[in-house]
Protein backbone atom coordinates (compact mmCIF):
# COMPACT_ATOMS: atom_id res chain seq x y z
CA UNK A 1 0.00 0.00 0.00
CA UNK A 2 0.87 3.70 -0.57
CA UNK A 3 2.63 5.01 2.28
CA UNK A 4 3.92 8.65 3.57
CA UNK A 5 6.37 10.45 6.48
CA UNK A 6 4.92 12.65 8.59
CA UNK A 7 8.42 14.56 8.55
CA UNK A 8 9.55 16.96 12.29
CA UNK A 9 10.06 20.19 12.30
CA UNK A 10 8.71 22.81 14.84
CA UNK A 11 6.83 19.58 16.03
CA UNK A 12 7.21 16.78 17.32
CA UNK A 13 4.69 13.79 17.52
CA UNK A 14 4.45 10.87 19.37
CA UNK A 15 3.74 7.34 17.61
CA UNK A 16 -0.32 7.25 16.33
CA UNK A 17 -0.87 3.95 17.71
CA UNK A 18 0.28 4.72 21.21
CA UNK A 19 -1.23 7.74 21.84
CA UNK A 20 -4.61 7.90 19.25
CA UNK A 21 -6.05 10.52 20.73
CA UNK A 22 -3.52 12.60 22.45
CA UNK A 23 -3.29 16.29 21.12
CA UNK A 24 -0.12 18.26 19.73
CA UNK A 25 1.73 20.00 21.78
CA UNK A 26 2.75 23.27 19.94
CA UNK A 27 6.00 24.98 20.98
CA UNK A 28 6.32 28.45 20.21
CA UNK A 29 10.17 29.24 18.84
CA UNK A 30 11.93 32.34 18.83
CA UNK A 31 13.47 34.20 15.66
CA UNK A 32 16.98 33.44 14.85
CA UNK A 33 19.18 36.05 13.75
CA UNK A 34 22.18 33.95 12.91
CA UNK A 35 24.02 34.35 16.21
CA UNK A 36 21.54 33.96 19.24
CA UNK A 37 20.82 30.41 19.85
CA UNK A 38 23.54 29.64 17.04
CA UNK A 39 20.02 29.13 14.58
CA UNK A 40 20.93 29.77 11.29
CA UNK A 41 19.90 33.51 9.84
CA UNK A 42 16.78 34.29 8.17
CA UNK A 43 17.97 36.87 6.15
CA UNK A 44 19.67 34.50 3.47
CA UNK A 45 16.68 32.85 2.49
CA UNK A 46 14.47 35.98 2.56
CA UNK A 47 14.60 36.88 -1.07
CA UNK A 48 13.94 33.49 -2.29
CA UNK A 49 10.49 33.38 -0.38
CA UNK A 50 9.76 36.84 -1.66
CA UNK A 51 9.95 35.73 -5.33
CA UNK A 52 8.20 32.48 -4.64
CA UNK A 53 5.42 34.48 -2.75
CA UNK A 54 4.99 36.68 -6.29
CA UNK A 55 2.73 34.14 -7.31
CA UNK A 56 0.84 34.44 -4.71
CA UNK A 57 0.59 38.50 -5.75
CA UNK A 58 -0.48 37.20 -8.88
CA UNK A 59 -3.37 35.19 -7.19
CA UNK A 60 -4.54 38.18 -5.39
CA UNK A 61 -4.36 40.69 -8.70
CA UNK A 62 -6.46 38.27 -10.72
CA UNK A 63 -9.08 37.56 -8.30
CA UNK A 64 -9.35 41.22 -7.75
CA UNK A 65 -8.45 42.90 -11.14
CA UNK A 66 -12.21 42.80 -12.62
CA UNK A 67 -13.47 44.29 -9.86
CA UNK A 68 -14.04 47.48 -10.10
CA UNK A 69 -13.53 47.67 -13.92
CA UNK A 70 -16.56 44.32 -14.61
CA UNK A 71 -19.25 47.42 -16.09
CA UNK A 72 -16.63 48.99 -18.04
CA UNK A 73 -15.67 45.12 -19.81
CA UNK A 74 -18.85 44.16 -20.50
CA UNK A 75 -19.93 47.16 -22.14
CA UNK A 76 -16.53 47.42 -24.35
CA UNK A 77 -17.18 43.39 -25.43
CA UNK A 78 -21.14 43.19 -25.99
CA UNK A 79 -22.27 41.57 -22.81
CA UNK A 80 -23.52 44.67 -20.70
CA UNK A 81 -26.66 43.12 -18.10
CA UNK A 82 -25.89 39.91 -19.14
CA UNK A 83 -25.18 38.98 -15.16
CA UNK A 84 -24.13 35.40 -16.82
CA UNK A 85 -21.62 36.58 -18.61
CA UNK A 86 -20.19 39.04 -15.70
CA UNK A 87 -20.22 35.96 -13.44
CA UNK A 88 -18.04 33.60 -15.47
CA UNK A 89 -15.65 36.41 -16.41
CA UNK A 90 -15.18 36.61 -13.00
CA UNK A 91 -15.44 33.34 -11.47
CA UNK A 92 -14.00 31.18 -14.91
CA UNK A 93 -10.25 31.68 -13.15
CA UNK A 94 -11.40 29.80 -10.32
CA UNK A 95 -12.10 26.71 -12.98
CA UNK A 96 -8.89 27.65 -14.35
CA UNK A 97 -7.10 27.18 -10.77
CA UNK A 98 -9.23 23.78 -10.37
CA UNK A 99 -7.83 22.16 -13.22
CA UNK A 100 -4.25 23.81 -12.37
CA UNK A 101 -4.12 22.68 -8.79
CA UNK A 102 -4.82 19.01 -9.47
CA UNK A 103 -1.28 19.12 -11.34
CA UNK A 104 0.92 21.21 -9.25
CA UNK A 105 2.04 18.29 -6.76
CA UNK A 106 3.06 16.01 -9.29
CA UNK A 107 4.49 19.10 -12.05
CA UNK A 108 6.52 19.77 -8.09
CA UNK A 109 7.86 16.58 -7.63
CA UNK A 110 8.65 15.93 -11.63
CA UNK A 111 10.54 19.14 -12.30
CA UNK A 112 11.18 20.62 -8.86
CA UNK A 113 10.05 23.56 -7.62
CA UNK A 114 12.03 26.55 -9.76
CA UNK A 115 10.07 25.01 -12.98
CA UNK A 116 7.31 24.82 -11.51
CA UNK A 117 6.73 28.12 -10.59
CA UNK A 118 8.43 29.19 -14.30
CA UNK A 119 5.63 27.09 -15.73
CA UNK A 120 2.78 29.12 -13.52
CA UNK A 121 4.16 31.63 -14.72
CA UNK A 122 3.61 31.14 -18.64
CA UNK A 123 -0.35 30.77 -18.60
CA UNK A 124 -0.53 34.08 -15.76
CA UNK A 125 1.74 36.17 -19.28
CA UNK A 126 -0.41 34.33 -21.90
CA UNK A 127 -3.52 34.56 -20.11
CA UNK A 128 -3.30 38.31 -19.46
CA UNK A 129 -2.11 39.31 -22.91
CA UNK A 130 -5.42 37.38 -24.51
CA UNK A 131 -7.60 39.20 -21.62
CA UNK A 132 -5.82 42.78 -22.76
CA UNK A 133 -5.93 42.14 -26.59
CA UNK A 134 -9.30 40.82 -27.09
CA UNK A 135 -12.87 42.17 -28.83
CA UNK A 136 -15.26 39.38 -27.31
CA UNK A 137 -15.98 37.63 -24.22
CA UNK A 138 -15.01 34.24 -25.90
CA UNK A 139 -11.40 35.98 -25.64
CA UNK A 140 -11.79 37.33 -22.10
CA UNK A 141 -13.38 33.86 -20.80
CA UNK A 142 -10.27 31.89 -22.46
CA UNK A 143 -7.86 34.38 -21.15
CA UNK A 144 -9.13 34.28 -17.72
CA UNK A 145 -9.29 30.21 -17.49
CA UNK A 146 -5.52 30.37 -18.76
CA UNK A 147 -4.72 32.70 -15.91
CA UNK A 148 -7.00 30.73 -13.92
CA UNK A 149 -4.53 27.45 -14.27
CA UNK A 150 -1.49 29.31 -13.14
CA UNK A 151 -3.25 30.70 -10.05
CA UNK A 152 -4.14 26.66 -9.43
CA UNK A 153 -0.75 25.74 -9.91
CA UNK A 154 1.43 28.63 -8.78
CA UNK A 155 0.55 29.04 -4.67
CA UNK A 156 0.85 25.08 -3.31
CA UNK A 157 3.68 25.07 -4.69
CA UNK A 158 4.80 28.42 -3.47
CA UNK A 159 3.95 27.05 0.22
CA UNK A 160 5.54 23.76 -0.48
CA UNK A 161 8.75 25.72 -1.13
CA UNK A 162 8.73 27.97 1.24
CA UNK A 163 8.13 25.21 3.79
CA UNK A 164 11.60 23.41 2.16
CA UNK A 165 13.64 26.80 2.28
CA UNK A 166 12.98 28.80 5.73
CA UNK A 167 14.59 27.75 8.67
CA UNK A 168 12.53 26.57 11.32
CA UNK A 169 12.42 29.28 13.47
CA UNK A 170 10.66 31.36 11.19
CA UNK A 171 8.93 29.58 9.20
CA UNK A 172 5.44 30.31 10.48
CA UNK A 173 6.35 33.81 9.93
CA UNK A 174 7.40 33.24 6.24
CA UNK A 175 4.18 31.12 5.46
CA UNK A 176 1.90 34.02 6.40
CA UNK A 177 3.86 35.56 3.68
CA UNK A 178 1.73 33.81 1.25
CA UNK A 179 -1.55 35.68 2.75
CA UNK A 180 0.73 39.04 2.68
CA UNK A 181 1.17 38.74 -1.25
CA UNK A 182 -2.06 38.08 -1.99
CA UNK A 183 -3.56 40.78 0.03
CA UNK A 184 -1.07 43.35 -1.82
CA UNK A 185 -2.36 41.75 -4.99
CA UNK A 186 -5.72 42.52 -4.22
CA UNK A 187 -5.65 45.97 -2.89
CA UNK A 188 -2.70 46.89 -6.24
CA UNK A 189 -5.77 45.33 -8.30
CA UNK A 190 -8.23 47.77 -6.77
CA UNK A 191 -6.01 51.04 -6.86
CA UNK A 192 -4.87 50.01 -10.34
CA UNK A 193 -8.69 49.75 -11.54
CA UNK A 194 -9.69 52.87 -9.54
CA UNK A 195 -9.26 55.48 -12.98
CA UNK A 196 -11.43 52.61 -15.12
CA UNK A 197 -14.40 55.01 -14.95
CA UNK A 198 -12.64 58.06 -16.36
CA UNK A 199 -10.31 56.55 -18.81
CA UNK A 200 -11.61 54.82 -21.60
CA UNK A 201 -10.56 51.27 -21.69
CA UNK A 202 -8.47 51.38 -19.14
CA UNK A 203 -9.40 47.92 -18.15
CA UNK A 204 -6.94 46.81 -20.89
CA UNK A 205 -4.00 48.10 -18.89
CA UNK A 206 -5.19 46.21 -16.12
CA UNK A 207 -4.68 43.35 -17.95
CA UNK A 208 -0.72 44.10 -19.01
CA UNK A 209 -0.26 45.75 -15.25
CA UNK A 210 -0.05 41.52 -14.60
CA UNK A 211 1.96 40.59 -16.77
CA UNK A 212 4.97 42.20 -15.30
CA UNK A 213 5.05 40.16 -12.04
CA UNK A 214 4.77 36.99 -13.76
CA UNK A 215 7.66 37.71 -15.93
CA UNK A 216 9.43 38.73 -13.00
CA UNK A 217 8.96 35.88 -10.84
CA UNK A 218 9.79 33.68 -14.31
CA UNK A 219 13.00 35.39 -14.82
CA UNK A 220 13.56 35.73 -10.64
CA UNK A 221 13.26 32.02 -10.34
CA UNK A 222 16.42 31.55 -12.33
CA UNK A 223 18.75 33.12 -9.56
CA UNK A 224 16.93 31.37 -6.65
CA UNK A 225 17.54 28.04 -5.08
CA UNK A 226 16.23 25.03 -5.55
CA UNK A 227 14.39 23.51 -2.64
CA UNK A 228 17.29 20.98 -1.48
CA UNK A 229 14.22 18.38 -0.03
CA UNK A 230 13.83 17.79 -3.46
CA UNK A 231 17.27 17.57 -4.88
CA UNK A 232 17.89 15.15 -2.01
CA UNK A 233 14.90 12.83 -2.86
CA UNK A 234 16.34 12.77 -6.54
CA UNK A 235 19.59 11.46 -5.28
CA UNK A 236 21.17 14.86 -5.84
CA UNK A 237 23.14 15.03 -2.60
CA UNK A 238 26.17 17.54 -3.30
CA UNK A 239 23.59 19.96 -4.78
CA UNK A 240 21.11 20.07 -2.03
CA UNK A 241 24.34 21.10 0.17
CA UNK A 242 24.98 23.59 -2.10
CA UNK A 243 21.19 25.05 -2.52
CA UNK A 244 21.35 24.77 1.61
CA UNK A 245 24.65 26.89 1.96
CA UNK A 246 22.65 29.82 -0.08
CA UNK A 247 20.00 29.61 2.03
CA UNK A 248 21.02 29.06 5.65
CA UNK A 249 25.08 29.92 5.35
CA UNK A 250 27.91 27.60 5.58
CA UNK A 251 27.85 26.38 8.99
CA UNK A 252 24.63 25.20 9.03
CA UNK A 253 25.21 22.82 5.85
CA UNK A 254 25.95 19.73 7.89
CA UNK A 255 23.08 19.99 10.44
CA UNK A 256 20.90 20.50 7.76
CA UNK A 257 21.50 17.41 5.63
CA UNK A 258 21.62 15.69 8.61
CA UNK A 259 18.46 16.13 9.82
CA UNK A 260 17.38 15.95 6.06
CA UNK A 261 18.92 12.35 6.21
CA UNK A 262 17.22 11.06 9.50
CA UNK A 263 14.03 12.51 8.21
CA UNK A 264 13.88 10.43 5.15
CA UNK A 265 15.03 7.15 6.86
CA UNK A 266 12.46 8.20 8.83
CA UNK A 267 14.36 8.09 12.27
CA UNK A 268 12.05 11.51 13.54
CA UNK A 269 8.96 10.04 11.76
CA UNK A 270 6.49 7.21 11.75
CA UNK A 271 5.55 5.42 8.11
CA UNK A 272 1.84 5.22 8.11
CA UNK A 273 -0.86 4.19 5.96
CA UNK A 274 -3.50 6.41 3.74
CA UNK A 275 -5.93 5.45 5.79
CA UNK A 276 -4.87 6.25 9.29
CA UNK A 277 -6.02 9.87 8.15
CA UNK A 278 -9.05 8.62 8.91
CA UNK A 279 -9.60 7.37 12.78
CA UNK A 280 -8.04 8.55 15.97
CA UNK A 281 -5.92 11.80 16.33
CA UNK A 282 -5.15 12.20 12.59
CA UNK A 283 -8.97 12.26 12.04
CA UNK A 284 -9.57 15.07 14.07
CA UNK A 285 -6.51 17.15 12.67
CA UNK A 286 -7.80 16.24 8.87
CA UNK A 287 -11.06 17.03 9.78
CA UNK A 288 -10.86 20.17 11.85
CA UNK A 289 -8.58 21.20 9.28
CA UNK A 290 -10.42 20.84 5.81
CA UNK A 291 -13.76 21.40 7.38
CA UNK A 292 -12.38 25.00 8.42
CA UNK A 293 -11.78 25.87 4.99
CA UNK A 294 -14.93 24.15 3.67
CA UNK A 295 -16.76 26.80 6.15
CA UNK A 296 -14.29 29.51 4.56
CA UNK A 297 -15.53 29.23 1.61
CA UNK A 298 -19.43 28.65 2.43
CA UNK A 299 -19.62 31.91 4.05
CA UNK A 300 -19.96 33.92 1.16
CA UNK A 301 -17.26 35.96 1.77
CA UNK A 302 -15.49 35.95 -1.14
CA UNK A 303 -18.93 36.40 -3.68
CA UNK A 304 -18.92 39.58 -1.57
CA UNK A 305 -15.53 39.86 -2.27
CA UNK A 306 -15.27 39.25 -5.96
CA UNK A 307 -18.42 41.70 -6.59
CA UNK A 308 -17.29 44.39 -3.73
CA UNK A 309 -17.73 47.23 -6.14
CA UNK A 310 -21.37 46.23 -6.75
CA UNK A 311 -22.14 45.50 -3.48
CA UNK A 312 -21.45 48.27 -1.44
CA UNK A 313 -22.53 50.86 -4.46
CA UNK A 314 -25.84 49.06 -4.01
CA UNK A 315 -26.48 50.13 -0.64
CA UNK A 316 -25.08 53.79 -1.38
CA UNK A 317 -21.27 53.29 0.13
CA UNK A 318 -18.42 54.97 -2.97
CA UNK A 319 -16.56 51.61 -4.03
CA UNK A 320 -13.92 53.31 -4.07
CA UNK A 321 -13.60 54.19 -0.69
CA UNK A 322 -15.05 50.41 0.14
CA UNK A 323 -12.40 48.62 -1.96
CA UNK A 324 -9.53 50.19 -0.52
CA UNK A 325 -11.15 49.27 2.81
CA UNK A 326 -11.56 45.62 1.78
CA UNK A 327 -8.25 45.77 0.82
CA UNK A 328 -6.98 46.85 4.09
CA UNK A 329 -9.02 44.84 6.10
CA UNK A 330 -7.56 41.92 4.34
CA UNK A 331 -4.22 42.77 4.26
CA UNK A 332 -3.99 43.73 8.46
CA UNK A 333 -5.33 40.46 9.58
CA UNK A 334 -2.30 38.83 7.48
CA UNK A 335 0.04 41.58 9.09
CA UNK A 336 -0.97 40.39 12.78
CA UNK A 337 -0.98 36.81 12.00
CA UNK A 338 2.75 37.27 10.40
CA UNK A 339 3.68 38.66 13.60
CA UNK A 340 2.23 36.38 16.31
CA UNK A 341 2.14 33.32 14.61
CA UNK A 342 5.77 31.87 16.39
CA UNK A 343 5.10 33.89 19.17
CA UNK A 344 1.73 32.87 20.31
CA UNK A 345 1.24 29.70 18.12
CA UNK A 346 -1.29 28.58 15.60
CA UNK A 347 -4.11 27.45 17.87
CA UNK A 348 -4.16 30.74 20.06
CA UNK A 349 -4.31 32.90 16.94
CA UNK A 350 -6.99 30.43 15.54
CA UNK A 351 -9.47 30.80 18.55
CA UNK A 352 -9.34 34.62 18.75
CA UNK A 353 -9.92 35.31 15.05
CA UNK A 354 -12.68 33.05 14.75
CA UNK A 355 -13.97 35.01 18.02
CA UNK A 356 -13.33 38.20 15.76
CA UNK A 357 -15.03 36.63 12.84
CA UNK A 358 -18.42 35.94 15.42
CA UNK A 359 -18.65 39.62 17.05
CA UNK A 360 -17.86 40.95 13.60
CA UNK A 361 -21.04 38.69 12.15
CA UNK A 362 -23.17 39.87 15.04
CA UNK A 363 -22.90 43.21 13.92
CA UNK A 364 -23.90 42.32 10.62
CA UNK A 365 -26.59 40.87 12.04
CA UNK A 366 -27.82 43.73 13.95
CA UNK A 367 -27.34 46.49 10.98
CA UNK A 368 -29.40 44.11 8.93
CA UNK A 369 -32.47 44.43 11.12
CA UNK A 370 -32.43 47.32 12.52
CA UNK A 371 -33.62 49.54 9.69
CA UNK A 372 -34.66 52.12 11.89
CA UNK A 373 -31.52 53.61 12.40
CA UNK A 374 -31.14 54.54 8.91
CA UNK A 375 -27.54 55.20 7.78
CA UNK A 376 -26.04 53.50 10.96
CA UNK A 377 -27.45 50.26 10.30
CA UNK A 378 -25.40 50.03 6.48
CA UNK A 379 -22.04 50.93 8.56
CA UNK A 380 -23.08 48.61 10.81
CA UNK A 381 -23.23 46.54 8.31
CA UNK A 382 -20.37 47.31 6.20
CA UNK A 383 -17.78 47.57 9.07
CA UNK A 384 -19.12 44.14 10.44
CA UNK A 385 -18.02 42.76 6.97
CA UNK A 386 -14.36 44.25 6.70
CA UNK A 387 -13.87 43.37 10.76
CA UNK A 388 -15.21 39.70 9.33
CA UNK A 389 -12.85 39.63 6.46
CA UNK A 390 -10.08 40.83 8.52
CA UNK A 391 -10.27 38.16 11.09
CA UNK A 392 -10.76 35.80 8.52
CA UNK A 393 -7.06 36.36 6.82
CA UNK A 394 -5.92 36.20 10.35
CA UNK A 395 -6.85 32.61 11.25
CA UNK A 396 -6.20 31.03 7.38
CA UNK A 397 -2.67 32.90 7.02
Amino acid sequence: PMRWKLNSSAYKRVPSRDAAMDLDVETPVRMADGGAGGGPSWRMSLPHVCVATLTSFLFGYHSGVVNEPLESISTDLGFAGNTLAEGLVVSICLGGAFVGCLFSGSIADGIGRRRAFQLSALPMIIGAAISALTNSLEGMLLGRFLVGTGMGLGPPVASLYITEVSPPSVRGTYGSFVQIATCLGIIVSLLIGTPVKDIDRWWRVCFWVAAVPATLQALGMEFCAESPQWLYKCGRTSEAEIQFEKLLGPLHVKSAMAELSRSERGDDGESVKYSELFYGRNFNVVFIGTTLFALQQLSGINSVFYFSSTVFRSVGVPSNLANICMGISNLSGSIVAMLLMDKLGRKVLLSGSFLGMAFAMGLQAVGANRHHLGSASVYLSVGGMLLSRSSARTSFA
